[in-house]
């Protein structure tokens, strides 16, 4: 599969949208200045989601190619999935456990563990890291794995479910499963699917719009650039303003399942003539898995030092603020940085031999 344009940028400014969610919570929590005032700040969570969109429309789009082609080995699957996402996620995995129930006793900060260590392990190498994170709270750099356990959830199903589906039923099947899955997860006295985040219809909305690009039924989309601009438009209105806020849950989440989904679809398939080239961007969106995945060990080095620089009356809140933002990118992107080509390469190159 050729690798489709701008993407590697979206992932770098979803990344970066998951950094400024959690900046001023933690320097706020800390007692620092900080700084929300944005919509872009509140947009966390819905980076998160858009991430998932792009998980579904890319991975099942391989699927169901392969699947054509009929050279779908589901082994080779799971295995390209496994170098690209174990080897980081037990790192981060292996150095929370360590720095929350060890480090941070040894240097008497009070942490609150509120789980038994065997179970916290049990829950993380299983892949329920969603579940862990939201029964327990064992701190940022664990409790944001909760959505690395929903794409391996994902992936658990997709493959051989998509793998028994006959090709010509792939796209009724999601389509079907996504609905009921929806309407399930929303209902009124089924809490367990919202509490731990179960929003596996994310991922498979991006699916859904990836099998109708393969069948050529989007063909309308590029006929113009009116609904490609207006999708980007929405998309930019929902990031950057409250215009698109929406309180009620289903309504918010059937809104940005479309929106998302469009819009991805419109950066990777529009007649727009955008295309962003710039190799620093793009090359920040090849690390944006670590830039995910280190940005809190990162925050928390940053918010550490300030509260030392703080009790020294240095700085005024406005340098304060702007400091942390602009240390936490940079630490963050460096230590992705490294992370990438001294650590992930050596996995990622593996995964040659499991192409089909």
């Amino acid at each position: 599969m050729n690798r489709l344009p701008n993407l590697d940028v979206l992932r770098f400014f979803l990344a970066s949208a998951v950094v400024l969610f959690h900046i001023p919570k933690l320097s706020r929590n800390q007692g620092l200045p900080f700084y929300d005032e944005l919509p872009i700040f509140h947009r966390g969570h819905e980076a998160v989601y858009m991430f998932f969109v792009l998980s579904g429309f890319l991975i099942i789009q391989l699927i169901y190619r392969a699947k054509l082609k009929h050279v779908f080995s589901i082994r080779k699957f799971y295995m390209r999935r496994i170098l690209r996402i174990f080897p980081l996620y037990y790192l981060i995995l292996i150095f929370g456990f360590t720095f929350y129930n060890f480090i941070l006793p040894q240097l008497n900060i009070d942490f609150d563990i509120r789980y038994e260590l065997w179970e916290g392990i049990l829950l993380t190498v299983f892949f329920l890291p969603n579940v862990f994170s939201k029964l327990y709270s064992p701190g940022g750099i664990l409790e944001i794995l909760w959505s690395i356990g929903i794409e391996e959830q994902f992936y658990l199903m997709i493959a051989p479910l998509l793998y028994f589906v006959r090709n010509r039923y792939v796209l009724i099947v999601l389509g079907a499963l996504t609905t009921v899955y929806f309407v399930i997860f929303h209902l009124e006295g089924i809490e367990v699917l919202r509490k731990f985040r179960f929003v596996f219809f994310f991922i498979f909305s991006g699916g859904l719009i990836g099998i109708l690009e393969m069948r050529k039924s989007l063909e309308f989309m590029k006929r113009g650039k009116i609904i490609p601009v207006i999708v980007v438009l929405l998309t930019a209105l929902f990031f950057f303003t409250d215009l698109l806020v929406i309180k009620t849950l289903w309504m918010k989440h059937l809104l940005l399942s479309v929106l998302f989904s469009f819009f991805i679809h419109s950066l990777s398939y529009n007649n727009l003539g955008i295309g962003i080239t710039n190799k620093l961007l793009n090359y920040l969106g090849t690390i944006s898995y670590g830039i995910y995945m280190y940005h809190i060990i990162a925050l928390n080095t940053v918010v550490f030092l300030f509260l030392k620089i703080e009790n020294l009356g240095i700085f005024n809140d406005t340098f304060t603020v702007i400091t942390i933002n602009i240390l936490t990118f940079a630490v963050t992107i460096f230590i992705s940085h490294l992370s990438y080509k001294y650590f992930e390469s050596y996995f990622l190159n593996l995964k040659s031999k499991y192409r089909t």
